[in-house]
């Protein structure tokens, strides 16, 4: 497989240690650099698998195949925006929205607070492994906060996500052994609205 066809793993938008106290630098460095990897190795062997067969003319089981394939790539992709849609509490992070999107979340949602209260209860009721999304649906012109079960189920398809918040006891457990709660109030204080709005205008514009 040629090399500008492979994914790779994107560098992180801040300093190991930029999230602390909320994530603390093992935390991320574990996340990062072991767990959101492994995804990346492995969509690309995975590629290179459907590649070498397809020269070779070789079967495959493609049902299972291409459902590690999603399993991979969107392991990959969920991250990539999750660590973008995070910045240090001291320079952009947390706080509230501003733009078009606190006017949409109020207009959805009756008022920020109750955003919060229904996304971090949705949150909490994953079972097993899982995100938690904030997405919007441009035919309807409305916010919905969904479940993506692992990386590849229940994803809305055509709806860009706004806001990820990985919920895999991989990405909380270091810093917050089961209080699960606690992991979801400290996300909101490092959750980068500029850019979390910045994918909300470019949706609205598609």
């Amino acid at each position: 497989m040629e090399q500008d066809k492979k994914y790779t793993l994107p560098l992180l938008p801040y300093d190991y240690k930029a999230l602390a106290p909320y994530m603390s630098e093992e935390q991320i460095r574990i996340h990062h650099d072991k767990h959101h990897l492994s995804y990346v190795k492995g969509a690309n062997l995975i590629l290179e698998k459907l590649e070498n067969a397809r020269k070779r003319g070789e079967e495959l089981d493609m049902g299972a195949i291409l459902k590690k394939l999603s399993f991979n790539v969107g392991g990959n992709s969920l991250h990539s925006l999750f660590w973008q849609n995070m910045a240090p509490a001291n320079n952009g992070g947390g706080g509230e929205p501003t733009n078009m999107l606190m006017q949409k979340i109020n207009e959805e949602f009756q008022s920020f607070n109750r955003f919060k209260k229904e996304f971090t209860e949705s949150t909490m009721s994953i079972e097993g492994s899982g995100w938690s999304a904030l997405s919007y649906d441009k035919e309807l012109d409305r916010l919905l906060i969904t479940h993506i079960q692992i990386h590849n189920k229940n994803i809305y398809p055509t709806f860009p996500i706004l806001m990820v918040l990985d919920f895999w006891e991989h990405a909380y457990y270091i810093d917050y052994k089961s209080e699960k709660a606690k992991f979801i109030e400290a996300f909101w204080n490092i959750v980068n609205w500029e850019e979390v709005n910045r994918r909300f205008e470019k949706a609205r514009s598609l």
